[in-house]
């Protein structure tokens, strides 16, 4: 990891991260393989439900506790 403050995955949004959310396609990806968006406070919801519905999503973690 860089030293730079992680930004939010959602389109247009500048702010810091605080979400990491841990998502893996099944028809692409090995099923053990974890991609991440990260997200913050306000997007966090829309992120997880946008990955849910599709259903990637596999873990939604606070930055600062994840072990990727």
């Amino acid at each position: 990891m860089s030293d730079e403050t992680p930004i939010c995955s959602a389109k247009g949004c500048r702010v810091d991260a605080v979400w990491v959310l841990a998502w893996n396609n099944p028809k692409v990806h090995t099923p053990e393989r974890r991609k991440t968006w990260l997200a913050c406070e306000e997007h966090r919801e829309h992120l997880s439900q946008f990955l849910g519905v599709r259903g990637f999503l596999k873990d939604v973690v606070l930055f600062e506790e994840w072990d990727g």
